[in-house]
C-alpha cells in the first residue's frame, strides 16, 4: 500500500529527512513515532501529497505521489491533528458536502453516508451543528469525512489529541475495527496509544529511520526472570547456568531461602525449561517470566543516543 524509497527532504540546506525507506503492506496498522523536530511531520506531509520530497520515491497503492498526486490521494483518507471542520454546518450537511467534494457519484452518496455514520457512531448527531459537539464527536466527524470515499489507506495524525479517557478508549476501538478493511498509519506522541492500536512501529529521529519492527519483536528480550524458594542459592545458579542456551545468570536479590535471578538466553522455550528444572529440584516457584521492554523504554534508549532535526 505504501512504498517509501530513499526519501530525503531539505529545508535551506538542512535535512529534515535523510534517506528514509520503508514499506507498508495492505491490512497493516503501523505507528509512526518521533520526538518533536525529528522529521515525523515532514514524513506525514510527503505521504499525503502536501509536500514533495527533495529526492526519493513515494508510491501509494502503486501510484507515484509526485507524478500522479491526485490519483494517489484518492486512495487516502486523512485525519489531521486539528481537523478543519465547518462548525456552523450540521454533521449531515458537512458530510454530504465532503462526499460531493470527494467526487462520490450522487447515486452512491446516501449509501456511503449511511455506512460511514453507522461505522463511526454518529447516528444520533446528524442534525447537530458541529460547534455544539464535544471534542470526541468532532474527532468522529473528522474520521467520517476521511472514510466516506472508502480509502485503502487511512492516515491518522494524533487521533486522540484532546480526548478524555473514555473517548480515547472509544477511538482505540474504532481504529482497531477499521483495521479489518483498511490499512492504517497512526502518528502519535502518546506511546501507549501506539502500543494499544498498532502491530508495527516506525521510529524516526534526527531525520533518519532508526526502527522498523513489529511491536511484539521489539518488546521481546533475551532475558528471563526467575524467583524461587530453595535451600541453597548456589545450587540454583549453578543448575540454571548449566542449562543449554543459558549464557549468563545474574542474582538480583537473595532473602533467606528466596532467590531472584535473571538469565540471558537464546532459547525460545527458556521458561518451560526453567519450570521443569525447578520441579525436578523441588524449588518453589514464586515468579517465572520472560522479560519484555515497553515502547517507552525502547524510545528512551533510542532518544538518548540521538538528537532531533527540524519538523
Amino acid at each position: 500500500m505504501i512504498t517509501v524509497r530513499d526519501v530525503s527532504k531539505e529545508y535551506d540546506g538542512i535535512k529534515a529527512l535523510d534517506h528514509v525507506s520503508f514499506s507498508v503492506e495492505a491490512g497493516e496498522v503501523v505507528g509512526l513515532l518521533g520526538p518533536n523536530g525529528a522529521g515525523k511531520s515532514t514524513m506525514m506531509r510527503i505521504l499525503t501529497g502536501y509536500m514533495q520530497p527533495s529526492t526519493g520515491i513515494v508510491t501509494i497503492n502503486g501510484l507515484d505521489m509526485v507524478h500522479a498526486t491526485r490519483q494517489a490521494q484518492s486512495h487516502i483518507g486523512y485525519l489531521p491533528e486539528n481537523t478543519p471542520l465547518y462548525s456552523e454546518l450540521t454533521v449531515q450537511t458537512y458530510l454530504m458536502t465532503m462526499a460531493e467534494l470527494r467526487g462520490i457519484p450522487e447515486k452512491d452518496r446516501l449509501r456511503r453516508l449511511s455506512e460511514t455514520i453507522r461505522t463511526i457512531g454518529l447516528t444520533d448527531r446528524l442534525t447537530s451543528p458541529i460547534h455544539t459537539l464535544s471534542k470526541g464527536y468532532r474527532q468522529r466527524v473528522g474520521l467520517a469525512q476521511a472514510l466516506l470515499h472508502q480509502p485503502g489507506l487511512l492516515i491518522l495524525d494524533e487521533p486522540t489529541n484532546g480526548l478524555d479517557p473514555t473517548q480515547i478508549i472509544e477511538m482505540r476501538h474504532l481504529i482497531r475495527s477499521l483495521s479489518h478493511s483498511t490499512t492504517i498509519m497512526v502518528s502519535s506522541h502518546i506511546l501507549s496509544e501506539v502500543e494499544a492500536t498498532c502491530d508495527r512501529v516506525l521510529i524516526i529521529m534526527g531525520g533518519r529511520l532508526l526502527t522498523d519492527a513489529r511491536l511484539a519483536d521489539l518488546a521481546r528480550t533475551g532475558s528471563v526472570s526467575l524467583t524461587v524458594e530453595a535451600e541453597n542459592a548456589q545450587d540454583v545458579t549453578t543448575a540454571v547456568a548449566a542449562l543449554s542456551g543459558i549464557d549468563q545468570v545474574k542474582i538480583i536479590s537473595e532473602n533467606n531461602a528466596l532467590l531472584s535471578l535473571t538469565a540471558q538466553t537464546t532459547r525460545e522455550d527458556a521458561c518451560p525449561a526453567l519450570y521443569h528444572l525447578a520441579r525436578a529440584n523441588d524449588w518453589t516457584i514464586h515468579e517465572l517470566k520472560r522479560d519484555s521492554r515497553t515502547l517507552e523504554r525502547i524510545f528512551s534508549e533510542l532518544d538518548s543516543d540521538n538528537c532531533g532535526g527540524i519538523q
